[in-house]
Parts: structure tokens; C-alpha cells; sequence
């Protein structure tokens, strides 16, 4: 299993896929943060990353997709699949490694907006007025977003050859996961089912952790949800072997 996550991280870090997809996500969180007016940390006047941590999950919708096409669908293109499964490794063993190698990239992506926490710590009246618990729950919430996209992503390779697809699958099924059952939730709103059509999308759950709330149900919910979608690419590729 360690050799499929090797060969699949550091096949992402030999090609520029992976340095463009990561320098655009950190250019445009940038720009957003600190040039554009509407979301400019500047204009805001309190010593927070609020805007930031609002704005990556959509920032995240394209990235993490950009990272995961590849992982099945180039595989089953190249032909190299056949003989990957010929190795004396399970079928969960690989999608495992596939899904914890493209999970280190976006840890990797997520890594350099650390410096936007310690130049807001820094620019804030004191020096330091910042509330370091909410920014690392944010984080928090960001890494287990990322860990469902990233299960999403991986599913959606599995599902076609071609990786402008399984980008585009990706892209719609993280956006309905994230956004999706609030919206559905209004429809319902006048018959009390609001809040328990609410729950079962991550939105709900990815606000309650960046509030700085470590709530033992929304760390079930976002490991349950990486690992129903794990289980679907697992059946995906099952029947494609």
C-alpha cells in the first residue's frame, strides 16, 4: 500500500499539474483576501480569517477535483490499471492510497495560507489580537472538507476515462454536498424538516467546526461521509477489474 501512495504522490509532484493547480488556489486566495475590495481582510476592520475560511470551500471545489481526476481515470487510459490490480495488493488497499496521496496535496496546498493568519496576528491592534483557537478549528474544518472532496474526487475518477469529466463530476458533486441540501432544506422549510435536511450536508457541519466547536458528531460525519464515498470507488472499480 505504501508503494501505490508513494508512486501516486510523487507522480503528482513530478508534473505541473499539481505546482499550477496549487499556485493558482494560493494566487487567487490571495488576490481575494487582500486586493479585491468586496473581500479584502483589509477593509474588514477586525483581525480575523472569517473571509478566508468562507471562501475556500468554494475555492476547493475546483482545486480538489483539478488534484483527483487523474487518479483512476489516466490510470484506465494509460492501461496501466491492469497491471496495477495484478500486484499483490487488495482493491481497498490501492483506492486507500490513491485517496491519502491526493489528501498530503492538499495538505500541501493548505500549508502556505498559514502565512495570511501570521500577517493578520501581526497587522492586529495589539499586536497578536487574534483568536488563535477559532483559526486552528477553521483549520480544522478545512482539512476534513478537503477529506471529503477528496473522497468525492476519488469516486468520480473511478466512474470514467476521461479526466475533464471526472473533473466536472467532482466539481457538481462537491458543490450539491456542500450547498446542496441547504437549498433543498428552504423547499422544506415550512414543514419542519429544515434542520434535518440541513445536517446531512457538509456545510452545516463545516460551520459548526470553524465556530471552534469540537463536536464529536461532526468529526463522525465528515469520516463517515470520506468513507461511504471510498467504499462507492471501491464498487466502481470492483466491477471494472
Amino acid at each position: 500500500m505504501y508503494a501505490v501512495f508513494k508512486r501516486e504522490l510523487f507522480s503528482f509532484l513530478s508534473s505541473m499539474v499539481a505546482y499550477i493547480t496549487i499556485g493558482v488556489f494560493i494566487l487567487v486566495s490571495g488576490l481575494l483576501l487582500w486586493f479585491f475590495p468586496d473581500t479584502s481582510l483589509l477593509d474588514y476592520g477586525y483581525a480575523e480569517l472569517s473571509g478566508f475560511f468562507s471562501l475556500v470551500p468554494y475555492l476547493f471545489m475546483f482545486l480538489i477535483p483539478a488534484i483527483t481526476m487523474r487518479s483512476f481515470a489516466e490510470e484506465r487510459r494509460e492501461g496501466t490499471y491492469e497491471l496495477l490490480i495484478t500486484k499483490p495488493i487488495t482493491l481497498w488497499q490501492i483506492v486507500t492510497a490513491k485517496y491519502l496521496a491526493c489528501l498530503v496535496l492538499v495538505l500541501f496546498a493548505l500549508i502556505p495560507t498559514t502565512i495570511y493568519y501570521y500577517s493578520i496576528s501581526k497587522l492586529g491592534y495589539p499586536e497578536g489580537n487574534i483568536d488563535s483557537g477559532a483559526v486552528i478549528g477553521s483549520y480544522l474544518g478545512l482539512f476534513l472538507l478537503g477529506a471529503a472532496y477528496t473522497s468525492i474526487g476519488i469516486f468520480a475518477s473511478a466512474l470514467t476515462k476521461n479526466q475533464v469529466i471526472a473533473f466536472a463530476i467532482s466539481a457538481a458533486l462537491c458543490a450539491f454536498a456542500y450547498l446542496g441540501f441547504d437549498y433543498s432544506s428552504q423547499i422544506f422549510a415550512m414543514q419542519n424538516f429544515e434542520t434535518t435536511i440541513s445536517s446531512f450536508g457538509i456545510n452545516q457541519h463545516y460551520q459548526s467546526i470553524s465556530r471552534g466547536v469540537l463536536d464529536t458528531r461532526d468529526l463522525i460525519y465528515f469520516v463517515s461521509f470520506a468513507t461511504l464515498f471510498l467504499l462507492f470507488t471501491k464498487l466502481a472499480m470492483g466491477g471494472k477489474r
